[in-house]
């Protein structure tokens, strides 16, 4: 099993996360006000039950992501993000269903960027917010699919999303990433900057960009629909996965 699909099998299948049950959290350093690529694998690696291979580093990706970077995902690689993120949840989603149908693209400049299933608490520690934590991405599931056709790249939440949200990952060329549950205030130290562009009624759930730096994230479904839970619980790669696909297409 690959590097990265057994960390994400090892720690992430708890409803809680993996960075949740290595109750120490020894690797990662609370104390410093950035985040950085280096926290990542350390976090992983220092969990008791760690798997000696968890300390692979995750591939670094620059927001808004192009589609040559999308494709080389697969489901389970482990990531970190950089540049523009926008949050948005349920209540910000209905209305930006409603704007998208009422003038047939996407607004505010989303089309290719990616959405943030979460709802930041009010500054403090002199950054823009206390703790931004992932939302449950199933929420959103009434809402994704015709966001990803409409242009969406990416979104970003916890959790399993529904065959419907796969299939529009597959037919995209798009990805869902799975970030961490249960660190919402190590999340705000990769938090740059952020703006409300509307729905600011909304308050917490106002659509908001924000910059990020390094951020941590699993990549939970990949461009071909494949699913990290799903092949977590496996136990096999994406990669082989793919590759089982093109030999069974080449014997055809």
């Amino acid at each position: 099993m690959g590097a990265c699909v057994c960390a994400f099998r090892r720690f992430w299948l708890s409803p809680r996360g993996g960075f949740a049950r290595c109750s120490t959290m020894s690797g990662m350093d609370t104390s410093v006000d950035t985040c950085t690529r280096r926290d990542v694998p350390e976090t992983v690696a220092n969990c008791p039950d760690a798997p000696s291979d968890a300390s692979a580093a995750p591939v670094a990706l620059t927001l808004p992501l192009e589609k040559a970077a999308l494709a080389g995902l697969r489901a389970g690689d482990a990531v970190t993000l950089t540049g523009p993120l926008y949050t948005l949840r349920d209540a910000g989603h209905m209305r930006l269903l409603d704007e998208l149908h009422a003038a047939g693209e996407l607004p505010y400049g989303l089309s290719g960027q990616a959405i943030f299933y979460a709802g930041p608490t009010p500054s403090a520690a002199g950054r823009p917010f206390g703790a931004v934590g992932p939302t449950t991405a199933s929420r959103m599931d009434f809402a994704a699919p015709e966001l990803y056709d409409a242009g969406i790249a990416a979104t970003v939440g916890k959790g399993v999303r529904s065959q419907a949200v796969k299939d529009a990952c597959a037919r995209n060329g798009a990805v869902y990433f799975i970030t961490v549950g249960g660190a919402a205030a190590y999340l705000a130290k990769c938090v740059v900057s952020s703006e409300v562009l509307a729905y600011d009624d909304l308050g917490t759930e106002a659509l908001r960009r924000i910059e990020v730096r390094d951020f941590p994230a699993f990549v939970g479904v990949d461009v071909l629909g494949q699913d990290a839970y799903e092949l977590a619980r496996e136990g096999a790669t994406a990669s082989d996965a793919a590759d089982d696909s093109a030999a069974e297409a080449g014997v055809r």
